[in-house]
């Protein structure tokens, strides 16, 4: 039987060792003429979304772009950065080339740095 392909993802705020719950994360199909808005979602407590941001057949290969607004999310956690606000949306470009595979794009964030690699 073949997997089902999907997107998931969430995010990590290093900087008090938890889940980013909250944050709000667009998520885009930049791969044709036009960029296109798939959907929008805030992380749950878990700093995860209640479901996969794109699935089954709606899921295909091509270019995303995941923006998330970490500047939002850590105003509104009362996170004031020392030396001033300095990330406001990172945003996430990838390649689906793959639409049977999972894939996983974790976001590690901080008010001034952020890794993310493809995750299971």
């Amino acid at each position: 039987m073949a997997e089902t392909g999907r997107l998931t993802t969430h995010v990590l705020d290093t900087m008090r060792g938890c889940p980013a719950g909250g944050l709000h994360i667009d998520f885009h199909d930049i791969g044709g003429e036009e960029i296109r808005v798939l959907t929008s979602v805030i992380t749950n407590k878990d700093g995860r979304c209640d479901q996969p941001m794109l699935s089954g057949s709606a899921f295909q290969t091509g270019k995303y772009e995941l923006l998330f607004h970490v500047g939002r999310y850590f105003r509104e956690s009362g996170i004031e950065p020392e030396n001033g606000e300095f990330l406001d949306i990172v945003p996430v470009r990838f390649v689906v080339s793959d639409a049977n595979a999972h894939y996983h794009v974790p976001l590690l964030v901080s008010p001034y740095g952020y890794s993310t690699y493809r995750g299971s």
